[in-house]
């Protein structure tokens, strides 16, 4: 009897799987790295191919360690960062890259080349936008479309299909081209609770009108929690797995771990739970059965993961990438890797046990290094940094690394604030992701939000949500609430620590930058 699932979770950096039992317990994990190249400021490619050899690596490697047979696995699942992935109408690799280098056939999520195509839009008024926040962001599908028309000519007449990285995956394993309701409707202005998904106006308008011919784009999508097919042979064999595995649709990876991390309140209240997936960006989700716009924040999609249920998004376009940043920038830091970070953390504790809590106050930062995604939608919005000195000693980055963080737990209460103000109820944040490890975040987030904290048991909510969606298609579990109720493991409540109001004054601070940070760029 199949009751294994596969999950299969591709960021920025590397692939990852692992393998499920029904119950959710993850039995065994591994890692493959992927490329990525930066050609140019704002640009970020990558290998579909080597991202395709990468999943299936780590698939088999955690087959292997599993100890399981292929003919226990119900299903597998794969989510993905909302990359651009260009192919040809044979499936031949396209390139998306200004080197002219076929093998870079897929535009990052990071990407932020279609700024200008991106403002275009937000300027259109056109009702797609109800649906977006009222702007669109570069990061999303259609501005990088227009991009590659206009600017990669030939690669867009080659073209034969458009893929969100998660569709591309689950054709590159099923050999269907069907496309998710997750991805279309987050990342491509699909307005899935309309009888037609596509507004042919809005294609016209942004110089795409022949997008679903030229990419093989269908009217209708698959629902999370559903499969797309079962697994072709060749894909079976280099993903060592059989041909009776079914193959869930694609998942948005940060909704993935929303799923992943309300999971056990997907049958109850979960309008009052909001998901905080948090990494290299941040992502703040919510599900409701209401459908209630907000500006800034992105959606709602209908049914983007629970069926009847609306998704809304709140962002932070940069995070654990902006703490790298200022560890390589610094000239006491350099490669911010896992030690580095921990001598870090080490040394800020033990500054705020001899010099006080105060012992960077004269330091504050606006965190938007790479845009503001919430709650401004401003993707030109530049970070700020007040109060530095001459001072380029160990603990000089220490006290800018901590203020950092604080900024970026401010800009979550942001983000919070702005969902409670156009009528969301925000009791508890579940935080998952790789701001776990780092106790000074864990730690800020309960006393800067004054939510209650609940970090999801397991150790990766992501992966955990793609196996539920794996659970659902594969028959383990009758629909995505149910896999959420059987395969969620609970979770550690973390309350604040100290009042909110410790931090009330540099959320002054903060939003009085913001207004400083406006008037200058109107001088």
């Amino acid at each position: 009897m199949r009751q294994h699932l596969v999950a299969v979770d591709v960021g920025t950096g590397s692939a990852r799987a692992g393998v499920f039992d029904a119950g959710g317990r993850l039995i065994a994990r591994a890692t493959h790295p992927i490329i990525m190249q930066r050609p140019r400021e704002n640009h970020a490619e990558h290998d579909s191919a080597d991202i395709w050899n990468a999943v299936c690596i780590a698939v088999r490697k955690t087959m292997a360690d599993a100890g399981i047979v292929a003919s226990s696995v119900a299903a597998i699942g794969f989510d993905a960062t909302c990359s651009l992935v260009v192919r040809g109408p044979q499936g031949e690799q396209i390139t998306v890259s200004t080197t002219g280098e076929g093998r870079f056939d897929t535009i990052v999520w990071l990407d932020h080349r279609a700024i200008a195509e991106a403002d275009f839009l937000s300027t259109s008024g056109h009702p797609v936008l109800d649906f977006a926040g009222g702007s669109i962001s570069p990061e999303m599908q259609m501005p990088k479309l227009m991009w590659l028309k206009k600017h990669l000519p030939a690669s867009w007449a080659k073209a034969g299909y458009f893929f969100d990285l998660a569709d591309f995956l689950t054709w590159k394993a099923s050999g269907s081209a069907k496309r998710s309701n997750c991805t279309l409707t987050a990342k491509w202005n699909f307005l899935a609770h309309e009888g037609q998904g596509w507004s042919q106006d809005y294609l016209d308008i942004a110089g795409v009108g022949d997008l679903l011919e030229r990419g093989n784009l269908p009217k209708d999508t698959v629902e999370p929690g559903q499969s797309v097919g079962k697994l072709s042979a060749q894909a079976a064999e280099e993903l060592g797995l059989d041909t009776g595995c079914e193959v869930a649709a694609g998942m948005i990876d940060a909704y993935a771990g929303a799923l992943g991390a309300l999971g056990g309140s997907l049958q109850s209240d979960v309008g009052s739970n909001v998901a905080l997936i948090a990494g290299t960006s941040s992502c703040l989700v919510t599900l409701t059965p209401k459908m209630m716009p907000g500006h800034s924040l992105w959606g709602p999609y209908w049914q983007a993961i629970l069926p009847g249920h609306w998704l809304v998004e709140g962002g932070q376009s940069a995070t654990g990438a902006l703490l790298d940043h200022v560890v390589q920038m610094h000239a006491a830091g350099g490669e911010p890797t896992s030690s580095l970070h921990a001598r870090i953390v080490e040394r800020v504790l033990a500054l705020r046990e001899t010099e006080g809590e105060g012992f960077a106050d004269h330091l504050h930062v606006l965190p938007d290094f790479h845009g503001n995604r919430s709650p401004l939608a401003d993707p030109h919005a530049r970070g700020v940094i007040s109060g530095l000195t001459l001072d380029t000693s160990f603990d000089s980055l220490c006290r800018l690394y901590w203020r950092t963080a604080v900024s970026i737990a401010l800009g979550a209460r942001h983000v919070l604030d702005a969902m409670e103000g156009f009528g969301y109820r925000v009791d508890t944040l579940h935080v998952t992701g790789g701001h776990v490890r780092n106790p000074l975040l864990m730690e800020l987030y309960a006393d800067v939000t004054g939510k209650r904290i609940v970090v999801p048991a397991t150790a990766d909510a992501v992966l955990l949500g793609t196996a539920m969606n794996a659970a659902s298609a594969g028959g383990v579990h009758a629909g995505l609430a149910a896999a959420g109720a059987a395969m969620y493991s609970g979770g550690q409540e973390r309350r604040s620590d100290n009042a909110k109001g410790r931090y009330d004054r540099d959320y002054r601070r903060f939003l009085a930058m913001y207004r400083h940070r406006e008037e200058l760029a109107q001088l």
